[in-house]
């Protein structure tokens, strides 16, 4: 226990580290998550190929290699921000091609009809997708979308390596006290389990008052 009582003030710092990048990197990808299943389903030709290439090269990339490329490669063009600013966009758009499939997977399980109804009303695609499709669809992938954000919590330990403070980068500086790894490590978790579990707590809460009832 005393590895948490003579360090709480490191612990501390690192978990609100890594609640900070949970919170604003989740917001960046369920806001770029809705807008790339916005553009899969959209009728314009352009808008769909971004959105395909956007999901297939982010799904399909480490993400240790991203944060690489944005942390490391992004101040080579000037573009020089602080690094905790450089992970949020790396895990918020990492995650946002998970988040769009799992809304896209959604509005499939809306019925054409639904559409269809709305655009005979004289609604835009835009009017359909935001007021009729994207609500509905929303309702049946609360899960799944609560999952991936545990995802990204538990992601987020990445950015500890490239000089962005989070809960697992306390380990370095204990490790150098001479504290006892393994009970280093135990609380490191705790600090994740509390993060995970609330979480999984507000979306249980979602999803019983709006997910679909199955």
């Amino acid at each position: 226990m005393h590895v948490l009582t003579d360090n709480f003030a490191l612990y501390w710092q690192g978990f609100l580290g890594t609640v900070e990048l949970t919170v604003y990197a989740s917001l960046l990808a369920l806001v770029l998550g809705f807008l790339m299943a916005s553009f899969r389903v959209a009728p314009v030709g352009s808008f769909r190929v971004f959105g395909t290439v956007w999901v297939n090269v982010l799904r399909n990339t480490p993400l240790t290699l991203l944060f690489f490329a944005v942390l490391l490669g992004l101040p080579r063009f000037g573009l020089v921000l602080p690094f905790q600013l450089f992970a949020v966009l790396t895990l918020g758009c990492y995650t946002s091609a998970f988040i769009c499939e799992a809304l896209r997977s959604g509005i499939n399980t809306v019925p054409k009809g639904q559409g269809e109804a709305a655009r005979s009303l004289g609604m835009t695609f835009g009017q359909t997708l935001g007021m009729v499709v994207l609500p509905q669809a929303f309702r049946s992938v609360i899960p799944p979308i609560g999952s991936t954000l545990i995802a990204l919590a538990k992601n987020s330990a990445i950015a500890g390596a490239f000089s962005v403070t989070e809960l697992l980068g306390t380990y370095k500086p204990l490790n150098e006290m001479g504290y006892n790894i393994i009970w280093t490590f135990v609380w490191i978790a705790v600090g994740y389990l509390i993060i995970t579990l609330s979480i999984s707590a507000l979306f249980n809460v979602l999803e019983k008052r709006y997910g679909v009832a199955r």
